[in-house]
């Protein structure tokens, strides 16, 4: 990696990326290459790490797919090119430091050659371990989702997310109405953490209810992503 920028460096690099010449502000290392991060545009799920030379930064920028060099081919690549998975580029992003780069992307299938969605899908530590997490490169909401699906298809004994989807749509319809009404109290009654906390259950109850109707979070999260 690069070291970090001083002062009058990273003022003249923030100079030249807002003159759109943002290539010459990516800075490559020896072999020539920048570790680009892939996110989905969408969820902000982490979906792989892989590398890019300047070719690989200049097919993407001009084809809107993303592209990469693979170190062990020494060769151009493009995402998806053979297995149909192919990571549409919304947004090119370069670090403060202009080392690695950042591709907000929509995902076509998993994004791991192994066939999990994300590459980051085995835990091997966390500070407050969440029992059942096959995606630790999702994000929170994405992962909660996750769980409630497969709750609604294992049905544990004792899980109250399944005792809500056997009420039905109605009964959690209304469920929803009342956490949305306590979000409100809490808004205009209550202190900061009490909002928090309710706006917390409405979410996760909003989620269920999502899971009961057949609509995924990706479809709300799409649509969200069409009024930006």
């Amino acid at each position: 990696m690069a070291t970090v920028f001083d002062n009058r460096s990273r003022l003249r690099y923030l100079l030249t990326v807002s003159q759109n010449n943002w290539l010459s502000g990516v800075r490559f290392g020896s072999d020539g290459l920048v570790p680009v991060v892939a996110q989905e545009s969408r969820s902000g799920d982490v979906l792989m790490v892989a590398y890019a030379n300047l070719e690989a930064l200049q097919r993407t920028a001009s084809t809107g797919l993303a592209h990469y060099f693979s170190r062990s081919r020494a060769t151009l690549w493009q995402k998806g090119e053979t297995s149909g998975h192919v990571q549409r580029v919304t947004e090119i992003r370069v670090d403060c430091d202009g080392d690695t780069i950042l591709y907000r992307v929509q995902q076509t299938g998993p994004a791991c050659h192994v066939g999990t969605r994300t590459c980051f899908s085995t835990a091997i530590w966390a500070a407050a371990r969440q029992e059942g997490s096959e995606d630790p490169g999702g994000h929170l909401l994405t992962r909660l989702a996750g769980t409630i699906a497969r709750r609604a298809l294992e049905r544990p004994a004792g899980s109250y997310t399944v005792a809500l989807l056997d009420r039905g749509v109605p009964q959690l319809s209304q469920k929803v109405g009342e956490e949305a009404v306590e979000v409100v109290v809490a808004a205009n009654a209550e202190n900061n953490g009490r909002l928090a906390s309710e706006a917390a259950d409405l979410l996760y109850h909003l989620l269920v209810l999502l899971q009961a109707r057949g609509v995924t979070l990706d479809e709300v999260l799409r649509e969200l992503e069409g009024r930006e």
